[in-house]
């Protein structure tokens, strides 16, 4: 199977898929979440620095290129939707004292110079579970609670 956006109707491509058996599936309108985890992935991979524009001269420098960027992207790049800690620390529980030491700082700061802060200060709690598209059902729980 091959997954593109509906906007790429390559009719040279689609005839080679066919000779070749393959199944293509396309994005659907309106619907956001056909695979979110692999767009938002994606997203991040592609602007990320060194992303080599001019593509990789063969497989094993794209393999390599991909294994630096996923121990990038899990040990050293902070994540916004985990409060802003990498996943790795998120998944050995370090999330919680560097969190509660960002709070604490931030605090400190604000107390020292209340007239520089025009809002709250930015909470630093653990995040719950993250999900991109919730089910409805799941939302419709969670609003309710």
């Amino acid at each position: 199977m091959r997954h593109g956006y509906e906007a790429v109707k390559s009719q040279t491509l689609k005839a080679k898929l066919e000779e070749l058996n393959i199944t293509g599936s396309h994005s659907r309108p309106r619907v956001n979440n056909d695979n979110p985890f692999v767009e938002s992935l994606f997203r991040t991979l592609k602007y990320v620095p060194g992303w080599p524009s001019a593509g990789f001269t063969g497989l094993d420098e794209a393999r390599r290129w991909v294994e630096r960027f996923s121990r990038w992207y899990n040990e050293a790049h902070r994540h916004s939707g985990i409060g802003y800690v990498t996943p790795e620390q998120r998944h050995q529980g370090q999330d919680i004292s560097l969190l509660a030491n960002r709070k604490a700082v931030y605090e400190a700061a604000r107390k020292a110079r209340s007239g520089r802060w025009s809002r709250q200060c930015r909470q630093w709690q653990r995040v719950g579970v993250v999900m991109l598209n919730p089910d409805k059902p799941q939302l419709a729980s969670e609003k309710a609670a």
